[in-house]
């Protein structure tokens, strides 16, 4: 799974999973480009930033513009806040699809040619929150339910040039992961409830990425790949009161 000689940008490719994502890249060879709105707090070996608002298409098509060459796209620029659909107004929701959804088709489109040329990869970012009820993220989870099918008709419309894919992405271990789960203890309860018993750390998100924009991957398109370490384990298999001891 090797990308010696290719070009690739990561949109939030500066921390968290983007920046696991970049690193995972450049250590198969690839040439980075991280793109954020702000320069990474700890250097990326190997990795090369440049300051880009996705939300700006202006902005977004003369960056690409001005690239020489793509060979691999991952739009994993995202994110939003915890926010209950009725403590906001409509239009607030709506930034979040903007960033999640259209954030990554106006990047992809802006790509197109270079890809093209290249026959190169789309890699998505979606979410598990995409699949399943996302209370106090409802806007988030619709926009990578979004994300996801706009996947799948861009690897339709683009083939056989250009292939696109996504990575659903659990629960992962990041720096703020605390921001979502609490301290340690609450790291650790939230972990118990996978399958693998762990989060995912962002190097886990980054050997996906790589293994799809390689070589490896050559027929694989329009295609969802669940990184979530197994889901969630059922509730109902802790409330079940058959074949349990008394």
């Amino acid at each position: 799974m090797e990308l010696k000689g290719k070009v690739a940008v990561v949109t939030g490719g500066t921390r968290g999973v983007g920046a696991g994502i970049a690193r995972a890249l450049a250590g198969a060879g690839a040439q980075v480009v991280a793109c954020a709105r702000r320069a990474p707090e700890v250097p990326l070996d190997g990795v090369e930033f440049a300051p880009l608002d996705v939300r700006d298409p202006a902005a977004v098509r003369a960056f690409f513009t001005a690239l020489p060459r793509l060979d691999v796209l991952v739009n994993n620029a995202g994110g939003g806040p915890y926010r209950l659909l009725a403590d906001a107004d409509a239009e607030r929701h709506a930034r979040v699809v903007e960033l999640n959804l259209l954030a990554p088709l106006t990047v992809s489109l802006a790509a197109y040619e270079h890809l093209r040329r290249s026959t190169g990869s789309v890699v998505m970012i979606g979410s598990v929150s995409g699949s399943r009820p996302s209370p106090g993220s409802a806007a988030y989870g619709a926009a990578k339910a979004g994300l996801e099918n706009l996947a799948r008709s861009m690897a339709v419309e683009w083939a056989p040039d250009i292939r696109v894919n996504t990575l659903v992405v659990g629960m992962v271990r990041t720096e703020l992961a605390h921001l979502h789960y609490g301290g340690a203890d609450g790291v650790a309860a939230v972990a118990s409830t996978v399958p693998l018993g762990r989060l995912a750390e962002p190097s886990d998100i980054g050997a996906a990425a790589v293994f799809l924009a390689s070589d490896a991957a050559a027929y694989i398109t329009g295609s969802s790949l669940l990184v979530h370490g197994g889901g969630e384990r059922p509730l109902f298999l802790d409330a079940a009161t058959a074949n349990k001891e008394t």
